[in-house]
């Protein structure tokens, strides 16, 4: 596996690939990498001749009082389990490199960019659009690989890459989860033994809700009150919302009846966790 920093030399080597005619993967990530990275890699590794993946904890995505400082970070680590996913070209730039003067230049999504997440994080999406647009102009993927965990991420993402013309393909793989249900996250390496405990509510909860579903209710305000008591019968968790949308617009939806998602974000603690579920 071949580890680079530069921006013009992972640049120059994605332009003599695609000349080769060889089709570019990319994944994405701010490293201290878990299987539901792994899985995108190796996913990437089946479908493209050669692999790319990024670790960069991206400044601009963090609000002031967010936890960049205090970001799980396994370089050492995360460069093995790189090479045991077969990815061929690890790009691990600087925050200098990526960004050498004061950014001035954003990427903004409206509208997909201003709900949930983006009601309770102000910027953390123009921050993630700005700098997925500046790794795809350095890497130039004719893939890229993202999970469902981040669904909200996703629709932004493909909203960017649609309004931008850019020729990559988005693609979108399952929550890899835990035993328990928990969704893998590199931030459950903040929760403590007992936080951990209830951080699986957040999965029965969900499920719940599917069960619910599946025996007919349609109701999204009873599906969503069902999802919201279970998680606050554990004192240990605060929820920041529970909201049923479309998966296009992410528009609230009053009764189901197309293919709709459910999520939500709590805090266990300190930490901070988001999941959903698709229902069918």
């Amino acid at each position: 596996m071949k580890i680079i920093t530069a921006i013009a030399e992972m640049r120059s080597l994605s332009v003599s690939h695609r000349m080769q005619g060889k089709k570019l993967g990319f994944v994405p990530t701010m490293g201290f990498l878990h299987e539901g990275h792994l899985s995108l890699m190796r996913c990437a590794r089946q479908e493209n001749d050669i692999v790319v993946a990024s670790i960069f904890v991206n400044p601009t995505q963090f609000g002031p009082k967010e936890d960049l400082d205090r970001y799980p970070r396994d370089a050492e680590g995360d460069q093995a389990k790189c090479v045991a996913s077969g990815v061929d070209v690890l790009f691990m730039p600087q925050v200098s490199e990526m960004y050498p003067e004061k950014p001035v230049v954003f990427v903004a999504v409206e509208g997909v960019s201003e709900v949930l997440e983006g009601a309770l994080r102000p910027g953390h999406f123009r921050g993630v659009s700005t700098v997925v647009a500046k790794l795809f102009n350095i890497i130039q993927p004719h893939r890229a690989y993202f999970g469902q965990k981040d669904f909200q991420q996703c629709v932004v993402i493909k909203r960017m890459v649609a309004g931008l013309n850019l020729d990559v393909e988005v693609v979108v793989l399952p929550t890899v989860r835990e035993q328990d249900g928990l969704a893998m996250s590199s931030r459950n390496s903040y929760l403590g033994k007992d936080e951990r405990r209830v951080a699986a509510t957040i999965w029965r909860a969900l499920s719940e809700g599917d069960r619910l579903f599946r025996t007919g209710q349609r109701d999204a305000a009873a599906l969503q009150g069902a999802v919201r008591s279970i998680l606050l019968q554990e004192p240990g968790i605060s929820v920041d919302y529970v909201e049923i949308v479309d998966p296009d617009g992410l528009r609230p939806q009053a009764v189901i009846e197309n293919r709709t998602l459910i999520l939500v974000a709590v805090r266990v603690g300190r930490t901070r966790l988001i999941d959903n579920l698709q229902f069918l």
